[in-house]
This record gives structure tokens, sequence and C-alpha cells, in this order.
């Protein structure tokens, strides 16, 4: 079956462009020219992926990624965001909305093909897993998407992105393994990816705002300096 990418695009030249590109690569497309009707899309169709633009009338991209998230569902969306924006600021607002990728317009076919193409197989990738990854406060099961954290001796369910749920998993697997951000780039976003290291940070951050008592200063996610992350958490639980 074909994997749904909603387009959510406000000039409908640009929107057709995309939409033909996507489809000659065999994906199924819907399209929506603001923040509301592709809400609604969202809940209605729960696609795969979300190729979606910054500047939309009425609600923003930002605001869009952002409800997005919190909507509930049966598959929680890549995000492909679309800005004009070059500065390393708004790109760094961008990902800290939830957007796992960004393109900053004018973008040439490939490099959108490629960036959704990368996305994609990361869904692949972790539905071909079947593994749950245990330490003594977390809990990750790949196979059924779930992470919890123990608190006061209690398992709670964490709210984590596509992209945090895939750090914590990679966290776990190694606890204490020191992983560079070139890793965690390659292994999270794919060979494709086109942006920076420092995206990882972005992704970092709130992941720990989720899952440390102090993310000012993290007990489980840990800065390696010169080097990227790693994770701690007492003894590995089989």
């Amino acid at each position: 079956m074909a994997q749904t990418i909603l387009i959510v695009e406000d000039e409908a030249e640009i929107a057709r462009f995309i939409q033909q590109l996507l489809e000659k690569e065999g994906f199924s497309c819907l399209h929506s020219r603001d923040g509301q009707d592709a809400l609604r899309q969202c809940q209605a169709h729960q696609p795969n992926l979300v190729v979606l633009d910054w500047m939309l009338p009425g609600l923003d991209g930002l605001e869009v990624c952002t409800r997005i998230r919190k909507q509930a569902g049966a598959h929680d969306p890549y995000i492909l965001m679309l800005t004009a924006k070059g500065e390393e600021f708004d790109r760094v607002i961008g990902l800290s909305t939830g957007a796992d990728d960004y393109l900053v317009k004018p973008f040439s076919p490939i490099e959108l093909i490629a960036r959704v193409r990368a996305l994609l197989r990361r869904s692949l990738r972790q539905e071909a897993q079947s593994q749950i990854y245990r330490t003594p406060h977390f809990t990750i099961d790949i196979d059924r998407h779930l992470a919890t954290q123990q608190v006061d001796g209690e398992s709670q369910p964490l709210d984590l992105t596509t992209i945090e749920f895939d750090l914590l998993a990679t966290f776990l697997s190694h606890p204490g393994r020191a992983w560079s951000r070139a890793y965690l780039v390659e292994k999270l976003w794919g060979d494709d990816f086109f942006g920076e290291e420092r995206v990882v940070d972005t992704h970092v951050a709130r992941l720990r705002k989720k899952i440390e008592p102090d993310p000012a200063h993290p007990k489980f996610v840990q800065t390696v300096v010169g080097i990227g992350y790693k994770f701690e958490d007492g003894e590995s639980c089989e």
C-alpha cells in the first residue's frame, strides 16, 4: 500500500508541483491549503508524513506542527517543514515545535524526494524491528511504539515525538555508550539528510525536558564534550 503524504501549502502552483513529484515516486498525496484543514485531514487520514509550509493563512506552520504533535491518533507522522527563512534561529524554532526536518525554499526536486524518502525509510526500519529495551527507569517497546518511565515506583507513559522516541530507543540500546552527533544523524535521519549535525542538540534538549528531573543538570542524557551524548541509568536490565 502506498504511503500517504499530506501537503500543506497555500500556494496552488507550489502544491501542485510537490504533489506531481511525490505521486510520480509512488506516494499517495492529500492537499490542504490552510492549517485548520490540515489538522482535520491529519486526524481523518493519519498520513505517514506531512510536508508543511511555514507561512500559511490563519494558523501558521509552527502552530500546526505543535497541534499535530498533540493530536491523538494511530500514527505520529513525520513532519518536513518548508520555509523561506534561512537563518539558523528560525530553523531551530521549527525543529523545537516537533518538526523532524526542514527544507528551505527554493529547493530542488531531488532534494525534496531524498528527504522524504530518508524520513520514511526510518519508519520502515523501525517496523522491521521487534525489540524491547529496559533500564532501571525506562522501557522502550519498539514493536508497540511505547515508552515508559519509572517515577516514584510507578510506570508512567512518555509522550514523545517520533524523533524523541527513536533517540531514546537508540540511547537505551547501549547504555553508557558515547554517541557522536554524526552517528545519531545517520541513524535517525539516514544517509540522505542534508541538514546540520547540531539538529541533534535541539531534539536532545526536548527529550531532556520530558525525562529529566532537572533538564538543566541532566542525569540520564549526558553531554560528552567533543563527541556528543551518552545515556546513563545504572546497570542495564534484561
